[in-house]
């Protein structure tokens, strides 16, 4: 099944927070020091498709390798400006501006230090990167050093964007020989909690204190476009409360 064919999972208001709270696999994972994975003098590489996954998929992971003094980069691999299709409020000239000015301030609630952080911009389209996921690994791979640990979206996540960049991503990785670890964004929403889809036996929690949650949270909230609905062009927002529930939880999960 192609990406064109392959139905949308994201749809509705997906599985509660309820739901993920009493799950049996979530309440077993094992815990994990994001300084052991990136340890000192290694260099911490988040891939994002759009900008707001670095915070929403890492935002904790974030917070916690810039307060050790991590070397940082981050790729964002498209401007997000399909997010809001048909829409006269946020049409895509707007959003190619504003998100990124988005994610810039919320790097910056996050505490990450913006002179340190070294940000690329790849310029592929929205929603389009599986056509030249060739083309992204390539990009990928010439800004990688060996001893490099990236982060970026699980190539199962549900959304076309999310797993070309996680599979462009992990194969630049090997070609270099760093090591890329994936995290879930829209699993949260489509996945069964006890689905063995899930590759539960690699996962791995970070904890994040309150102090860090909430930071992550008023990061979160620098993404105006996404979180205000547009009435006209029949469009809720993109970052419902539901959504940001479940991605504001007190761990992020990582892929090993």
């Amino acid at each position: 099944m192609t990406a064109a064919t392959k139905p949308n999972p994201i749809v509705g208001q997906g599985t509660s927070l309820h739901q993920w709270q009493n799950s049996r696999q979530l309440a077993q994972l094992e815990s994990i020091d994001i300084l052991t994975l990136v340890p000192p003098g290694a260099r911490a590489v988040i891939v994002a498709p759009h900008p707001d996954d670095e915070v929403l998929g890492c935002g904790g992971l974030l917070q916690l390798l810039a307060g050790a003094g991590r070397a940082l980069q981050l790729i964002s691999v498209t401007d997000g400006s399909a997010s809001h299709p048909g829409s006269e409020r946020w049409p895509v000239e707007r959003l190619s501006v504003v998100r990124p000015q988005e994610s810039a301030e919320a790097l910056r609630r996050l505490g990450v230090p913006m002179h340190r952080l070294k940000w690329l911009r790849g310029g592929f389209s929205d929603t389009q990167v599986a056509a030249r996921e060739e083309q992204l690994c390539a990009f990928i791979e010439r800004h990688l050093r060996p001893n490099d640990v990236l982060f970026t979206t699980w190539s199962e996540d549900g959304h076309c964007d999310h797993e070309a960049v996680g599979r462009a991503s992990i194969e630049a990785a090997r070609r270099v020989g760093a090591t890329c670890h994936e995290l879930p964004v829209w699993t949260w929403h489509w996945a069964d909690p006890e689905d063995a889809v899930v590759p539960w036996q690699r996962a791995r929690k970070v904890l994040l204190t309150p102090e860090q949650v909430a930071r992550k949270r008023h990061a979160v909230h620098a993404f105006a476009s996404q979180l205000e609905s547009d009435p006209e062009a029949g469009l809720g927002p993109v970052l419902a409360p539901y959504v940001l529930d479940r991605l504001l939880q007190p761990f992020e999960v990582v892929f090993l």
